[in-house]
């Protein structure tokens, strides 16, 4: 019969291993235990390597709920993001979770799925598990939302996008900005008849009105537009350029809200043999790794996710912390990446 067998027998209850019983095994009082587990340095080698070997004899992993209600602190980041299979978020949520990390924290994650209802019902399962800080991406544009937020008094980070009434932190970029800068640069190609793709999210929306709104400044007419809605794939992007082109057959470029849509895009302009880019100009968004190889390499809008991820960690973990954070507010800008699809 094992350690932790001959605890169970002595027990009541769930079953789990409790502080108490890692204390009797290792012959120290539970007060002795619980220092010897989160603050190693307050009792001796010989104790810390006893209770040490009972925890590994056990099992036993500390109950940081219970911990967390004791010293009002999680150690706990919680992250809000619309999905994990876009690949633009990746460098940013790893970003995040690796500085959250090598600071002493842990980074719990939930998807949307660019959904409003489930965001609700994420944040209001968040709250309730007080994490020291909340990390979202976008801004919360629901009332309610932002209401739990404020009343919750957990420090906030918004990000990936900006708003003159944060609601706490914020690290992001203007989306009309980007929208108006993709039209300028394709109308500075000689680009006359102009296009876009864009997904169903509210950020998408942005950039397509701003790029939209330049290019009736210069007299070029009305941009078409397909909204692709959730569907975010290589194949959408292709059915949106057949779309295009049976409403503007003489279209010259395309400005798309992913590199993914791009890619379709660009895959059905060479199955009809239109050359990329003295028929077509193409251009995405997100700048993901794999758009520098393709051929034609994809000219995009980059997104300096390390930068918001590594960023917003220690704005989190100062809050978190009790210190000030100096700047809370940061437009963190964007680049085009001019490559051969231009």
């Amino acid at each position: 019969m094992n350690d932790k067998d001959k605890i169970k027998k002595s027990r009541r209850g769930s079953g789990a291993i409790t502080l108490r019983d890692v204390a009797k095994l290792a012959g120290v009082a539970p007060i002795t235990a619980s220092r010897a587990v989160n603050s190693p340095g307050q009792v001796s080698a010989e104790v810390l390597r006893r209770v040490q070997d009972a925890v590994q004899r056990t099992g036993y992993v500390p109950n940081r709920v219970a911990g967390g209600l004791a010293s009002s602190r999680s150690r706990l980041i919680a992250a809000v993001v619309p999905s994990i299979v876009v690949s633009v978020f990746v460098e940013m949520i790893e970003t995040l979770n690796n500085t959250l990390f090598d600071a002493g924290y842990q980074l719990m994650l939930g998807q949307t799925g660019y959904s409003a209802v489930r965001e609700e019902a994420l944040l209001e399962a968040i709250i309730g598990r007080r994490p020291d800080g909340i990390f979202l991406t976008g801004i919360m544009l629901s009332a309610r939302g932002r209401t739990r937020l404020l009343a919750s008094g957990i420090p906030v980070i918004e990000t990936w996008d900006l708003t003159p009434t944060p609601i706490d932190m914020l690290i992001g970029f203007s989306h009309a900005d980007i929208g108006r800068t993709v039209a300028d640069f394709l109308m500075s190609k000689g680009r006359r008849r102009l296009a876009l793709v864009r997904s169903g999210d509210e950020r998408a929306n942005r950039r397509a009105i701003a790029f939209s709104e330049a290019v009736a400044q210069r007299g070029l007419g009305e941009v078409c537009i397909v909204n692709v809605g959730d569907a975010r794939s290589l194949k959408s992007g292709r059915e949106a350029l057949r779309r295009i082109l049976a409403q503007v057959p003489d279209v010259d470029a395309v400005f798309c809200s992913s590199d993914l849509l791009a890619m379709g895009v660009m895959t059905e302009a060479q199955a009809q043999n239109m050359p990329v880019p003295q028929r077509l100009a193409i251009v995405g968004f997100g700048d993901v790794p794999y758009v520098a190889d393709m051929v034609p390499a994809l000219t995009t809008v980059h997104i300096n996710g390390r930068e918001i991820g590594e960023q917003a960690a220690r704005f989190l973990v100062d809050r978190a912390e009790g210190r000030t954070v100096d700047r809370p507010i940061i437009d963190i800008g964007f680049s085009i990446i001019e490559r051969d699809s231009t």
